[in-house]
């Protein structure tokens, strides 16, 4: 049996007992979010620590000022070994609408090849692709190992951020696998090689001391809603361009998916078009794009005859992989704060920012990363981009300069991540497992 047989077979037999892994970190409601219980999120470490140990790594948790603990295991490698810095997380979003899953979000039930739970796509499968490609070499892996597994992705703020800044010696790797990605359909592999990066504000917007009667003084009084809703219309042209001056995109040259696939995958309504300009590719992955993504304002149920006297939004702008998101930032603020009519009083208050990521189109790392993709899918491996951030990224690529960044994983068109009966594809987890223990092994030589 071959090298390349043995570890077939360990990743294949593995199977079983990865799946009860997934299950054990399933049941356990991780929520990292404000508000929510932290007991869980503090299990969620716990059990991933044991699992890392179970697998042959030296653990300890690195204890950050407010978030929850991240998890750091390690294996050293053969003397003169390259080492790998292995990324996921293990906080995960709240269910939203119990009513709308199919099954228990904090059970792991299977339908049809597909294991549905609250992260059991995003991003508990992360970790266990890391624990397969692990134990595929029984705790004696031909590389150093290093393990990193976050407790507080999910809510947009990241004290490891300025961890990793701080203590660079700690991460020091010749390449750092992200975990957090995935394909773009079952069964095509992919590396990712572009995040857009992200920031938001809020807008508040006011024309009256207080609320008064529509009919009495309707037509020349200004209302702070109308006010905000053109201020929001400005954001965009007539085909949804993002209309922001001095913010622009890059071409994008990776994969081009199809509109198809994304009408099927987003749940886009029959008759409903595609906005923007450009290919399907560069409106994903290399342009900004703007959406309101909550506002206040009235309730329809229980509302009067009254002019609304303040208003306000929160707008996120998903920044281009080569933009700054602090500059983007500024020109959001100044944008909204020159939009708004009539006069009207308005604050608009900056938000978090995350920058995107840009990999090289090649390198040694990557190559190898392709060829074990190919070899576990039986094709070649394709680039896409996210349209998603993940800010460590690029604490990543600042604090190990010399280290590819890999960013893959066990996702796919279809795993509805963030919504409603999210799932992970059994058999994508097992060919993603097996492509990256293909690959540690190629790195080691």
């Amino acid at each position: 049996m071959t090298n390349t047989d043995s570890i077939r077979a360990a990743v294949r037999d593995g199977m079983p007992q990865l799946v009860e892994d997934l299950r054990a970190l399933v049941e356990i409601p991780s929520i990292a979010f404000p508000g929510f219980d932290r007991a869980p999120v503090l299990e969620a470490a716990e059990m991933t620590a044991a699992l890392l140990r179970d697998a042959g790594c030296a653990v300890r948790m690195l204890e950050l000022p407010d978030g929850p603990p991240a998890v750091f295991g390690e294996i050293a490698g053969p003397t003169g070994a390259p080492t790998v810095l292995l990324y996921a997380h293990y906080d995960i979003q709240p269910i939203g609408e119990p009513s709308a899953w199919l099954s228990e979000p904090y059970e792991l039930t299977e339908r049809d090849g597909r294991l549905y739970g609250r992260g059991s796509a995003d991003n508990k499968a992360g970790i266990c692709m890391h624990l397969s490609a692990i134990r595929a070499f029984d705790g004696k892996p031909p590389v150093g190992i290093k393990v990193l597994i976050e407790g507080e992705e999910e809510t947009g703020r990241s004290d490891l951020e300025e961890y990793v800044a701080a203590h660079p010696e700690l991460f020091a790797a010749d390449a750092v696998v992200v975990a957090d990605m995935g394909n773009w359909r079952v069964g095509e592999p992919t590396i990712t090689t572009s995040l857009r990066g992200v920031t938001d504000c809020e807008i508040e917007v006011r024309t009256l001391a207080s609320p008064v009667h529509s009919g009495s003084y309707g037509g020349p009084v200004p209302d702070a809603l109308m006010a905000l809703i053109r201020a929001l219309a400005t954001l965009t042209d007539d085909d949804a361009n993002v209309t922001i001056d001095g913010l622009a995109g890059t071409p994008w040259t990776g994969h081009e998916p199809s509109e198809e696939g994304i009408r099927v995958e987003s749940g886009m309504l029959d008759g409903v078009a595609f906005v923007g300009a450009g290919t399907l590719g560069e409106r994903l992955w290399s342009k900004p794009s703007v959406n309101v993504i909550g506002i206040d304002a009235p309730a329809v149920e229980g509302s009067r005859n009254a002019l609304v006297h303040e208003a306000r939004a929160r707008v996120s702008l998903r920044v281009p992989p080569s933009e700054d998101p602090a500059h983007a930032l500024e020109l959001l603020v100044k944008h909204l704060e020159h939009a708004v009519p009539w006069g009207a009083q308005v604050t608009v208050t900056p938000g978090a920012q995350g920058p995107g990521f840009a990999a090289g189109e090649s390198g040694p790392v990557s190559d190898l990363a392709r060829t074990a993709l190919e070899a576990a899918y039986g094709k070649p491996a394709v680039a896409m981009g996210s349209g998603g951030s993940i800010p460590l990224v690029s604490s990543f690529a600042a604090a190990l300069p010399g280290a590819e960044v890999i960013l893959w994983g066990t996702e796919d068109g279809a795993c509805a991540i963030h919504a409603p009966n999210e799932s992970v594809d059994r058999d994508e987890l097992e060919r993603a497992s097996l492509a990256e223990a293909l690959f540690l092994a190629s790195l080691g030589g």
